[in-house]
């Protein structure tokens, strides 16, 4: 653990979490910068500068919530709905690794950008917004749904602590595309991400108190008096809400810097940066579970010149398969 008052700058880094806390003001939360790793995902497949923006959101998104995780489950962010992209899905195994795909319509994708249609919203559509904890196959699966009808990935987090854990929660985040020197010497575009997520979570029972919660419907002729937000979340709030975008992706901009630009008249505390690294789950052996447990027709048809065949749809790996071994 360390405390800003030996370090303001920090060293600036990329792919790694920093945890942090403002003890007096009853905030703690974790910031995430991704380069690399983003990078490598998300030129694998090539999408298309909006979606890669939408998935590097969720991306830096699921893992400042999938690395709150005090075991080794997985966390499983997953949309689905009516928009040009149909499908998200970003997964991140504790502590540190995160995969991510999209599956869209390119022939909307193309329209949409040619009519300036691409913010998160408009790319997504309608439809839903699925959080999925997943501790093992002996404990069962935590989950949390909230809509996405024209609101941000942003918005959509705010209002799944709000029903789901009921936690007064603020989050940040951006992605942008940057110029780096690549090993070669050449000027190439990179990918960037970063994100904020602070919560306020007191441990005086006085300051806790339901303070954005809907009290529910009130019997006829009562009226009930608004419960005002607690003076420290509110400013913890109004300080978030200050963050510009570059200094959630400026290479140059470390995670210390940044936090101690927020709070430094606070004071806060920082803790050991953690690992962020790309890396996806499927090999050679986890597909051929998959395959055998579907009905041998269901095989037959997938064979092709002889062999099954099988792509990763996150990591693009390719594997290939004699039917002969499944009987």
């Amino acid at each position: 653990m360390n405390d800003f008052t030996a370090t303001v700058q920090g060293v600036p880094m990329s792919d790694s979490i920093l945890p942090f806390q403002v003890d007096v003001l009853d905030a703690r939360g974790r910031t995430v910068h991704l380069g690399d790793a983003l990078d490598r995902i998300l030129d694998r497949h090539d999408y298309p500068e909006p979606i890669a923006r939408l998935l590097g959101e969720a991306v830096a998104l699921t893992v400042l919530l999938g690395s709150s995780l005090k075991f080794d489950g997985r966390f499983i962010f997953q949309t689905q709905s009516d928009g040009p992209v149909h499908m998200i899905v970003v997964d991140f195994t504790a502590p540190d690794a995160v995969r991510a795909c999209a599956r869209f319509d390119a022939e909307a994708v193309e329209a949409a950008i040619a009519e300036g249609r691409t913010s998160p919203s408009e790319l997504l559509g309608n439809g839903h917004l699925a959080m999925t904890i997943d501790q093992g196959p002996d404990m069962s699966r935590y989950q949390g749904v909230v809509p996405l009808d024209g609101r941000s990935l942003e918005d959509a987090a705010h209002q799944y602590f709000a029903q789901s854990e009921q936690i007064p929660t603020k989050v940040r985040l951006a992605v942008a595309e940057v110029l780096t020197r690549g090993e070669d010497g050449k000027a190439r575009h990179a990918w960037r991400a970063g994100g904020l997520m602070v919560q306020f979570l007191p441990e005086n029972t006085d300051r806790i108190r339901a303070r954005d919660l809907d009290p529910g419907d009130a019997p006829d002729g009562v009226t009930v008096d608004p419960i005002d937000d607690d003076d420290a979340w509110t400013e913890v709030s109004s300080l978030v809400g200050t963050i510009a975008d570059h200094e959630l992706t400026d290479p140059e901009v470390s995670a210390e810097r940044l936090l101690f630009r927020l709070f430094h008249e606070r004071g806060v505390r920082v803790f050991d940066h953690q690992p962020v690294t790309e890396r996806c789950r499927c090999s050679e052996e986890k597909v051929a579970e998959m395959l055998k447990s579907f009905p041998l027709e269901d095989r037959r048809d997938m064979v092709k010149d002889g062999k099954i065949g099988v792509t990763c749809e996150f990591c693009s790996a390719s594997y290939e398969f004699s039917p002969e071994q499944f009987d």
